[in-house]
């Protein structure tokens, strides 16, 4: 075969040396390659997660999982200590949220954020308190408001004027004085994917400072809202804290003016801190983003003489997303020629877009490795490719894999625990797959996969007992 990758791969991809490698801080930290070359997870072999639960597959680790939502709350907790305040970290629900996860995480000391009354009630099944809830979201119902008012939520985050007299009826009638947050917009543009940075003017998510102010001031009108504080998300998938430094100094700014109509209670700088999807991806430890946001907030109320409120934070990729690994079969390979003499080879599995939309979304990248055996074939520029019919059904896009991958192979890709199962969809009629949590050896099925019986149960022309009409 003839690969001529120097105009193809992109300038960010290197060829490994060993493309049978793990790359460290891309796969979960309990994943090997064992003496048979089969890759183990959670001490179970991945050929024998396959041979169980079938393919396409996501093995979760949950050791992984609580490791990091342990890390991110004791990083926080310590951070906030050194300057005499608190925190409070939020597993942000949408990137993965089932009553396992949720019992996991808030086993390790973190609270929930949810943004739909579905997340909620799957919080609420997992025993969830609801005081430890936040709830998101641009568009919350009436109906929906008035089921998390009436489950006693913590926090609720307001986007919009809207908002603020449908929580305050919902409160109301409830008897309950309903604390919220107002979701503010810093101006500060995260260098992430333009569908992922949430804080610039002009998209559908939270306020400017102005019409903020007049916000607040209205909420403090109503006897039954309490205003705990301001909100701010900049982003997902950023990498370091210049953006996180630049909002909270802005967000403060603001925070101070408000101090004017009484003492505010808290200050919510949201998520969005990066994780290794390739082995040339370097995000910031956790250790040290903690510190140093919260030493940027502390020195920014010195700066203007005020109290440092509590703090809170809203990781949710961070946690779960290098937890995941996928497993898919290799179907088909095919090695597609160019016009200019170069070619790539196309390895077709058997999920796609419809287990992991992110791809096709926006452009995100991912790596892979053959998890059923080693190879000792010089590696070759290779693209992962789904079975849906759609040219753009693309699971990793650059990669480099053994020249000999072949039809039968088991292939793992890893970072997946995050924005796959909840972006997850049925195209082409295609069923979702399982969900398995490993630990120490042992797995269980946390998410049940889809049956083709599932789909067509859904189906309201499809004949009963009486035949088609």
């Amino acid at each position: 075969m003839l690969h001529t990758a120097d105009s193809l791969a992109p300038e960010w991809l290197l060829e490994p040396r060993d493309a049978n490698a793990l790359a460290a801080g891309v796969w979960p930290a309990s994943a090997q390659r064992q003496p048979d070359g089969a890759v183990t997870i959670g001490g179970i072999a991945a050929t024998e997660l396959a041979q169980t639960y079938g393919t396409p597959l996501l093995v979760l680790d949950e050791d992984e999982v609580r490791s990091r939502a342990r890390a991110f709350h004791d990083s926080f907790a310590d951070a906030a200590a050194e300057h005499e305040t608190t925190t409070r970290v939020y597993y942000a629900g949408k990137a993965f949220l089932s009553t396992a996860i949720a019992r996991w995480v808030t086993d390790e000391g973190l609270n929930i954020d949810v943004c739909t009354r579905g997340e909620l009630e799957v919080a609420l099944a997992a025993g969830v308190d609801p005081a430890r809830i936040g709830f998101h979201g641009n568009n919350k119902s009436v109906s929906e408001i008035e089921r998390a008012v009436a489950v006693g939520i913590g926090t609720i985050i307001i986007d919009s004027a809207i908002e603020i007299e449908r929580v305050a009826a919902a409160a109301a009638r409830a008897g309950r004085v309903q604390q919220v947050l107002v979701r503010v917009n810093s101006g500060v543009h995260a260098e992430t994917h333009d569908f992922l940075a949430t804080a610039h003017e002009d998209q559908k998510f939270g306020m400017t400072f102005a019409d903020a102010e007049a916000a607040v001031a209205r909420i403090r009108e109503l006897p039954a809202l309490e205003f705990s504080g301001l909100h701010c998300h900049i982003g997902s998938q950023i990498f370091g804290v210049a953006g996180f430094r630049e909002s909270a100094s802005r967000v403060l700014e603001l925070h101070d003016r408000l101090r004017a109509g009484g003492e505010i209670a808290q200050l919510n700088l949201g998520g969005g801190f990066g994780i290794a999807y390739t082995s040339v991806d370097d995000p910031t430890p956790i250790e040290q983003l903690a510190a140093e946001i919260v030493t940027a907030v502390a020195e920014g109320c010195a700066a203007r003489g005020i109290p440092i409120p509590a703090l809170a934070f809203e990781p949710g990729r961070a946690i779960v997303g290098t937890a995941g690994v996928t497993l898919y079969e290799v179907g088909t390979t095919k090695d597609v020629r160019l016009d200019s003499g170069m070619s790539r080879l196309y390895v077709s599995v058997d999920g796609g877009m419809s287990d992991n939309a992110r791809p096709a979304l926006y452009g995100a990248q991912f790596s892979a490795r053959i998890a059923s055996r080693v190879s000792q074939e010089s590696p070759v520029l290779s693209r992962v490719v789904g079975k849906h019919c759609e040219s753009g059904d693309i699971v990793v896009d650059h990669e480099y894999l053994p020249g000999d991958v072949t039809p039968g192979d088991l292939l793992a890709v890893p970072a997946t625990g995050a924005y796959c199962v909840s972006l997850s969809s049925n195209y082409n009629h295609v069923p979702r797959p399982a969900v398995v949590a490993v630990s120490e050896g042992r797995s269980r099925v946390i998410v049940r996969g889809e049956s083709i019986e599932d789909l067509l149960a859904r189906d309201a022309g499809i004949s009963t007992n009486e035949g088609a009409r």
